[in-house]
């Protein structure tokens, strides 16, 4: 086994969905800004990032976003070291979105120039167009997309020694009405809580339990 497949097996392993964190204590400013950027290098199909990213942090933002938190997840809001609202752009359809993105990849200098950088922008809106054939179709595929992007920093997460625990537990659209985010074109649809864990979290010592390898895979 290489060192590079023995250190990504070891990270998914100990990997945790933390239950309790420590409220006295705090990840670094360059861990935070580390999962932020995980967030914005994930892949997204045909290039269409469709989110964006809000950090609940100050006591403040905090306490805005209690009432939208169901009980099972209060704890875990109130003392991790910030909350990640991940929401959905939803116009990602439209020629405005696909603009901005055609910009940037030639800002990036992503494209070819000319006739092929055409070809290749008109494929993505082409995608696109599919699959925002409706307002539903075209926000479950950015959501989709999302959820990618939440695998990544998750991975990341437990890579630089950030425990996490994935938030489904909040009343979204009412986490949309406190901050304003349904006037900005966005909705979340997932929560990210990232911190230091308490010591006496009881999920950091226990086994993994997972399905074996021969029921979840089957070669081809």
């Amino acid at each position: 086994m290489t060192e590079a497949v023995r250190q990504v097996l070891e990270t998914a392993r100990r990997r945790f969905t933390t239950k309790h964190y420590d409220p006295a204590k705090h990840i670094s400013r360059e861990q935070m800004e580390a999962l932020l950027e995980v967030l914005r290098l994930a892949p997204s199909s045909v290039n269409i990032q469709p989110w964006h990213h809000y950090v609940v942090a100050s006591p403040e933002a905090r306490a805005k976003l209690m009432p939208a938190v169901k009980d099972f997840n209060i704890e875990r809001v109130r003392h991790a070291d910030a909350v990640i609202l991940l929401a959905i752009e939803k116009n990602v359809g439209e020629d405005a979105w696909l603009d901005k993105l055609f910009a940037q990849e030639v800002a990036d200098g992503r494209l070819p120039s000319g006739a092929k950088a055409d070809e290749i922008d008109q494929l993505r809106r082409t995608a696109a167009k599919a699959y925002c054939r409706d307002q539903a179709a075209a926000e479950r595929w950015a959501s989709e997309q999302v959820h990618i992007a939440l695998g990544f920093v998750l991975m990341a997460a437990a890579q630089i020694g950030v425990q996490t625990t994935v938030l489904g537990g909040l009343w979204f659209e009412q986490v949309d009405e406190i901050f304003g985010i349904a006037r900005e074109g966005r909705h979340v649809v997932v929560g990210l809580a990232v911190g230091v864990g308490d010591p006496a979290d009881a999920n950091a010592v226990r086994p993994k339990s997972r399905l074996p390898m021969e029921e979840i895979v089957t070669l081809l």
